[in-house]
């Protein structure tokens, strides 16, 4: 008989994945911190007006236009996920694909991106949730509604820290709050179309809204399908949570393409209803009129609801700070990977034990978003909003990036059958290419001095954001790859195809294959 007393030697085995809490989401749980992420109805408050100025009575079919490239990046998503379930997604997968550079380059468009629409994020739930009180001394106090809006952020990051479970618990309360706004919206606004009880100025739905091509102009046309990117982005949170997730290969990417779908029910619907309700004069309500595209329910909100507007100003501030703790998530992730295969300070990699977050990362994060939103606030509130026109430009490219990588990667399976070709072939190369062609013209349109609200160094405010932005990243990225610990990455052995799913260690890089097992 053996020894019982005898000590075992071996190493202990540590946790799958990175440390995360693993098998938190389901499908639904997945969908709605998807959905939850793209904050539907403070994306639409503040994205309709001006798609309805770019494109005019074209605005559903732009919406559903956009939607094409995002669905077909969805299934790039989708597969690299099945390949490599890793929290790091489009850092990984771009540089399993192409390499060191290019996927830290993908990284940072993921968290630039994440950093400038919490920024955004924290404004919008902070001024709406003033609102409420209808005194202007209140909502229209910058350092007021500033200050609410660095709370908001530490609430949130509060919430992410403590763990994914509360999380999804308060997302499934504040998403529904959001569908039932906006279901109203949408019954009222056509009930009151079709029984003759709209506004002045209304008018039924047009099935030449849906025509694509009756588009007048390039510009116009691009610039709302930069505008309505924006409004998709946020589903590929679900992808990030993949490692805390019941079934890492399977369910985030068909909680991927649930949400986009959805999504593009919800935006479709709300636009026509605004449309046909408000119709599109220049005057009062219209959505013609320039006064009513920064934010088209703060124009709609009394027309359509009467004494019960200020459910539409609960919806927009919940969307809003809903939105500000699905961000985190993400970024968070997305840093606490990079820092995994070296590409960051070992520092990002820590994990909280008792919770099971990336709790350094986050924090992080949150701190240089309130920085961030400071920072703009005190400068100018103008450039503030140009951040957000700006931000189509991190989305674009890092979306492109991983369509193209998907191909990439699978370049020796596409052939081999039919749905290979149409998952990992087709459906990426062209949503990567359509995807690349909106970054590509709304950089050039975005350097007109008009566009926007500031002009920098003579060039419109939002190129100088959007391009500098990304061109920061490359600075960083070469500032990084001096440092000891970085050479392992830029020298593509910590992280390359062959690379399978790590656990942080401050010393060594642990294997686990796809399965959930260690090596």
């Amino acid at each position: 008989m053996a020894d019982s007393s005898a000590v075992s030697t071996e190493a202990p085995r540590p946790p799958a994945g990175k440390g995360l809490a693993a098998g938190k989401l389901g499908l639904v749980g997945s969908t709605v911190i998807g959905l939850a992420s793209t904050a539907p109805v403070y994306s639409l408050a503040a994205t309709v007006g001006f798609v309805v100025l770019a494109v005019g009575a074209q605005a559903p079919i732009a919406m559903i236009l956009a939607f094409i490239p995002m669905f077909l990046t969805a299934y790039a998503y989708r597969e690299l996920n099945r390949a490599v379930p890793d929290c790091g997604t489009a850092f990984t997968w771009v540089t399993k694909a192409f390499g060191p550079w290019t996927g830290w380059l993908a990284g940072w468009g993921v968290a630039v991106a994440g950093i400038i629409v919490l920024a955004n994020l924290a404004q919008i739930g902070s001024k709406y949730l003033w609102l409420l009180t209808n005194n202007p001394d209140l909502y229209e106090n910058v350092p007021l509604v500033t200050a609410t809006g660095v709370v908001f952020i530490g609430l949130m990051t509060f919430v992410s820290v403590r763990g994914l479970e509360i999380g999804e618990r308060l997302q499934n309360i504040l998403l529904a709050v959001q569908y039932v706004a906006l279901a109203l919206f949408v019954v009222l606004a056509l009930w009151a179309v079709f029984t003759g009880t709209a506004p002045e100025g209304s008018t039924t739905p047009q099935l030449d809204w849906f025509n694509p091509f009756a588009f007048t102009s390039l510009s116009g046309f691009t610039e709302a399908i930069l505008l309505c990117l924006f409004i998709y982005w946020g589903w590929d949170t679900c992808l990030a949570l993949n490692e805390e997730t019941k079934d890492p290969e399977r369910i985030p990417g068909r909680a991927a393409v649930l949400s986009t779908v959805i999504l593009l029910v919800t935006y479709v619907s709300v636009t026509v209803a605004a449309m046909a309700f408000a119709g599109l004069g220049t005057a009062g309500i219209g959505l013609g009129n320039e006064g009513n595209s920064e934010d088209v329910f703060l124009a709609l909100k009394d027309a359509v609801f009467g004494p019960w507007a200020w459910l539409l100003v609960i919806a927009v501030c919940v969307s809003a700070i809903s939105s500000t703790q699905t961000t985190i998530l993400p970024t968070a992730r997305g840093t606490l990977a990079m820092a995994t295969y070296k590409a960051l300070p070992a520092a990002f990699g820590r994990i909280s034990p008792k919770f099971q977050t990336p709790r350094f990362a986050t924090i992080f994060m949150s701190v240089v978003a309130v920085t961030f939103y400071v920072g703009m606030t005190l400068v100018s509130e103008n450039i503030l909003a140009d951040t957000i026109l700006s931000i189509g430009l991190a989305i674009a490219f890092y979306y492109a990036l991983t369509s193209y990588a998907c191909i990439w990667y699978f370049r020796k399976e596409i052939f081999t059958t039919p749905r290979n070709f149409l998952f990992k072939g087709l459906f990426p190369l062209l949503g990567g290419l359509m995807l690349t062609a909106a970054f590509i013209q709304s950089a050039i349109d975005m350097y007109d001095p008009e566009y926007g609200y500031t002009v920098i160094f003579g060039i419109g405010g939002v190129f100088v954001v959007g391009v500098g932005s990304l061109a920061l990243g490359v600075v960083l990225m070469v500032v990084w790859a001096f440092f000891p610990r970085s050479k392992d990455f830029f020298g593509g052995r910590s992280l390359n195809r062959e690379t399978e799913v790590l656990v942080p260690d401050s010393d060594q890089l642990v294997p686990r294959s796809v399965d959930g097992g260690l090596m």
